[in-house]
């Protein structure tokens, strides 16, 4: 018996949990590419992209078969099709292999004998960087709220314009046209620089996924940093920060050349900007430093702006 797979008992606490309850899936095609249809017009975002159904619009049966309630167009285009079926029982990630079938415009899945554990995924980065949040100010808690860099930005680099996927520049603009009128009244976002990878990271496509254990708390994603500032963003909102509260915020770097390894900076900042979009969990959180000291912010500013301090 392979580790990662149900046993006939507990597959059927799952069936009837599934049964029982509405429970939301995400269906997934295991060939983006079908066989039938021409790879130059098929529709490539139905088919690369997992699609969420909730709950409500399904329906399983005693015979273990889903009914798809209302599919949308993206469900429709996997007709016919072998798909993962996702989903999580007690906060674990399973998942099963079907088909999409249909009969008298009846979307449905059937549950297979076997259902599988999803495998936990160790990520295997290597980072010259990292922050760690570890006090609250205005409450005296201790944190331990690490942030690593977001792996589409490059940080101590200025942002790029072009470091914007194509297809998210037209909404990127939008919101970066936004941000800067409401900076020049506020008069809080310095060059206003760091607002690039913000609009970058509000208008990125991320996927729905589903994983081995529901809610696991990740690092929060460092989006830009320099000597006056840091930019993190969470994926979904695991710790509230509110404007103008204060934070002990420790900085790490990996050092390559000298005899000391690593050098960590503490500083004290400030929730100086939030950044959210409407009907989305992510948010961008903008700090501004309070307490640096002086040769720390020259370390900082020259590693930023490949400049020496002055």
């Amino acid at each position: 018996m392979n580790d990662s797979t149900l046993t006939g008992i507990e597959r059927q606490l799952v069936v009837q949990y599934l049964i029982d309850g509405n429970v939301p899936v995400t269906i997934t095609p295991l060939d983006s590419v079908s066989d039938n249809v021409d790879a130059d017009v098929r529709p490539l975002n139905s088919q690369i992209f997992p699609v969420a159904i909730k709950g409500e619009n399904l329906t399983v049966k005693k015979n273990g078969t889903i009914i798809l309630e209302n599919p949308g167009a993206s469900v429709k285009n996997f007709l016919n099709k072998e798909v993962k079926v996702e989903f999580y029982f007690n906060r674990v990630g399973l998942y099963f292999n079907s088909k999409v079938t249909a009969k008298k415009d009846v979307y449905s899945v059937s549950i297979p004998d076997v259902i599988y554990r999803i495998a936990d995924v160790v990520e295997e980065r290597n980072y010259d960087f990292c922050g760690l949040f570890y006090y609250e100010c205005r409450t005296g808690k201790d944190l331990n709220l690490l942030c690593l860099p977001w792996e589409n930005v490059e940080l101590f680099n200025r942002p790029a314009w072009k470091s914007i996927p194509l297809e998210n520049q037209k909404r990127a603009k939008e919101l970066l046209e936004k941000y800067v009128a409401a900076a020049k009244l506020e008069k809080n976002a310095g060059n206003g620089i760091q607002l690039i990878p913000i609009c970058n990271y509000l208008t990125f496509s991320q996927p729905v996924k589903v994983e081995s254990l529901q809610d696991r708390i990740k690092p929060l994603n460092i989006l830009y940093v320099d000597h006056e500032r840091i930019v993190i963003a969470l994926d979904r909102i695991n710790y509230t920060f509110v404007q103008n509260d204060e934070y002990g915020l420790k900085l790490s770097f990996t050092l390559k050349k000298g005899p000391i390894m690593t050098r960590d900076i503490f500083v004290t900042c400030i929730v100086n900007k939030i950044y959210n979009l409407e009907n989305d969990e992510r948010m961008c959180v903008d700090f501004r430093y309070t307490s640096i000291q002086e040769e720390d912010l020259r370390f900082i500013y020259e590693k930023a702006t490949k400049t020496l301090f002055i």
